[in-house]
């Protein structure tokens, strides 16, 4: 890894000023859910509702790899202005959009620039630091999604309560602005740009397709979407035949998007899979603990956000202990104290009832995190270091992009779990629900806690509901201990070196 011919002051100021883009980036996909209920009263259009996280994660998911890519090929600084300016004139738009279509259009293009955020951020960590201060610096990021964590919900209520819902679109300009400005001045390229190639265009658009059709059947399949339908089909078959289309392309393409022959190495596959399991394990638990909590143990919206903090401050003091521990305890070791971690918090849920307080949720919790905080450090370096220094780009993103993958996937997987579980338990107890509360629970889970779903329930089923809703969530957690398992024993399979 080349080292930065620069002096310190210039470092700090192109580490602080990449961390203040990613700030960016976090901090926008957590404020919004304060405001979307204000925003659907102004603007209406209630259907587009789930659209405008639908369509900016999809957006973000399918750039991650492609900005990845190119940062291996051109300008890692021109690039990095280009995401933070796309996101930058996207978050202005948004906060003018006088419709939600208006408003959904403007958060695929600050999905884009995000994913072009995320995909730099790592990489630029990485080439700006010394070997021996990578491991700590890249943990400065998940600090960052910590502090984002803590500040955005906060934030966004504050600024929709004292303000207007569009700031919390503008709130985005000073900061991009200085982020800008940070990485225009002091940014200069670490590595060497091979010359003559071109991107592998066509391989951009068949992964482009896959992805969207994938992350597609997992977010709305048996949802907004019946798995019988001919639209559902449809999408499958469009997806397969660009999966299939996009290998075979690939394998033959002079410079490809995704090089197959990284999965020769043992590192880079094991990296990434174990990256994949752990964010199937924690993100299932960031979607599906607070239903349990609030609907089952009866717990206030602050007290289950104290809970699921404790996830977060878990996971960035995790990462900060294995960036300052890193090269005298290895990778290997790391991502074995990470898993172990992850499988004692896993197995912490299993205990969980109707009478658990909140101290054992919090403590369970943040030594999920703690693992999660090691896992995720360790082996991004471990897929880094498995391949060419020119290479860089697209193996950090996909590292990032197998986050994005288990966490979708351990989410939309447990989401059906939860779903039919907890509507089969009802009807069972309930016998003949109403029609609506059925509805609305397909929909989705978040429901629960809607004034108008409770206004349906019927009466004397509220201790059957909290039963329903424990024994749901429940299979949640014993996937996660299985996943998490899972991890462990792969941990296992990784190469000392």
């Amino acid at each position: 890894m080349p080292v930065l011919d620069a002096d310190d002051k210039r470092r700090d100021l192109i580490i602080w000023s990449t961390l203040l883009a990613l700030f960016l980036g976090a901090l926008d996909a957590l404020v919004m859910s304060a405001a979307m209920p204000t925003i659907i009263a102004e603007l209406g259009g209630l259907h587009l509702y789930a659209w405008t996280y639908t369509a900016y994660f999809l957006a973000r998911a399918v750039s991650l790899p492609i900005f990845g890519k190119l940062s291996d090929m051109y300008s890692s600084r021109i690039l990095f202005l280009f995401s933070i300016g796309l996101f930058l004139v996207a978050s202005i738009a948004a906060g003018f959009s006088q419709s939600m279509g208006f408003l959904v259009v403007t958060r695929v293009f600050q999905g884009i620039g995000c994913g072009g955020v995320f995909a730099l951020v790592y990489v630029v960590l990485s080439e700006v630091s010394t070997p021996e201060q990578r491991a700590k610096t890249i943990s400065f990021g998940s600090v960052v999604w910590g502090i984002a964590s803590l500040v955005g919900p906060t934030l966004g209520g504050f600024i929709v309560t004292w303000f207007s819902w569009r700031w919390i679109f503008f709130i985005n300009i000073p900061l991009a602005m200085v982020s800008l400005y940070g990485i225009a001045v002091y940014f200069q390229e670490f590595r060497e740009k091979p010359a003559g190639k071109n991107l592998d265009l066509l391989g951009a658009i068949l992964l482009s397709g896959f992805i969207l059709g994938l992350l597609t059947l997992i977010m709305t399949g048996g949802r907004e979407l019946s798995i019988s339908s001919m639209p559902y089909f449809l999408i499958v078959f469009v997806t397969v035949i660009s999966g299939i289309s996009f290998y075979m392309v690939e394998i033959r393409a002079e410079n490809p998007m995704v090089n197959f022959r990284f999965f020769k190495y043992p590192s880079y596959v094991l990296g990434n899979a174990l990256v994949f399991f752990a964010s199937f394990a924690i993100f299932s638990l960031f979607a599906y603990a607070p239903i349990l909590l609030q609907g089952a143990l009866s717990q206030t919206p602050l007290q289950v956000g104290y809970a699921m903090l404790s996830l977060s401050l878990g996971w960035s003091v995790g990462s900060l202990l294995a960036g300052r521990n890193m090269n005298r305890i290895g990778h290997k070791r790391s991502t074995l104290i990470g898993a172990v971690l992850l499988v004692i918090g896993s197995s912490m849920t299993l205990g969980f009832s109707r009478i658990t307080g909140m101290v054992e949720c919090f403590v369970a919790f943040l030594v999920v995190g703690f693992g999660m905080g090691f896992v995720s450090l360790a082996t991004l370096l471990v897929v880094q270091d498995s391949v060419e220094s020119a290479d860089l780009g697209a193996a950090t993103s996909f590292h990032q992009f197998s986050r994005t993958m288990g966490g979708t996937i351990g989410v939309g997987l447990c989401g059906g779990i939860v779903t039919d579980r907890l509507i089969n338990e009802l009807t069972v107890a309930g016998q003949n629900l109403p029609e609506a509360l059925i509805r609305m629970l397909q929909e989705s889970t978040a429901n629960l806690f809607q004034k108008e779903f409770r206004a349906i329930v019927p009466d004397g089923m509220e201790a059957i509901l909290q039963d329903a809703v424990l024994s749901g969530v429940y299979l949640v957690f014993v996937i996660v201990f299985i996943v998490s398992v899972i991890n462990l024993g792969l941990s296992f399979l990784l190469p000392k070196k």
